[in-house]
């Protein structure tokens, strides 16, 4: 029963993201800065990004791996926050010249980019934590966090994500 409260909370909240993007393109500009308008639909995506990412998930780990276990549940209902979150943050750090897409710049450039950058920040999390934290270390000698630290031990490119270890360790 909870493998299908998950999924249509996932399905719910991406509803939700969905809407809001809506309302957020149709809105006139002219009320709206375009810091708000476009930081607003960055996290937006980078939810969509987190849902996708969690019904992935449920997929694989009920249907595939047949290894569904409710521990997990707190993350998938966590998820398409922390995603939303880190869509919102991506769009902070392209407009503060700490993240660049292109090389050079373009007068024609669009939005789309910061959509990009938000939708993957949301898919990964982890890997977009770690790079911010990079970041941070580089600019203001912040130094990783544990997890980041326990996590960079992982070689050959092993996830300690939820999802792949939820699947890992249920096996």
């Amino acid at each position: 029963m909870s493998v299908f409260f998950v999924s249509a909370y996932v399905l719910l909240v991406a509803a939700g993201y969905i809407a809001a993007l809506a309302c957020i393109v149709t809105a006139n500009p002219a009320v709206h800065p375009e810091w708000l308008r476009v930081g607003l639909a960055c996290a937006a995506t980078g939810g969509l990004g987190g849902c996708m990412y969690c019904l992935r998930g449920v997929y694989l780990n009920y249907s595939v791996r047949r290894s569904w276990g409710n521990e997990w549940i707190p993350w998938y209902l966590l998820r398409p926050i922390v995603s939303a979150g880190s869509g919102g943050i991506s769009y902070v750090f392209l407009k503060a010249g700490l993240l660049i897409l292109e090389s050079g710049t373009r007068q024609d450039a669009t939005e789309v980019g910061f959509y990009a950058l938000a939708f993957i920040a949301g898919l990964n999390v982890d890997k977009f934590i770690s790079k911010l934290e990079d970041i941070a270390q580089a600019v203001w000698g912040i130094e990783k966090s544990r997890a980041a630290k326990q996590d960079g031990g992982a070689r050959d490119g092993a996830s300690t994500s939820p999802a792949t270890l939820h699947g890992a360790n249920q096996q």
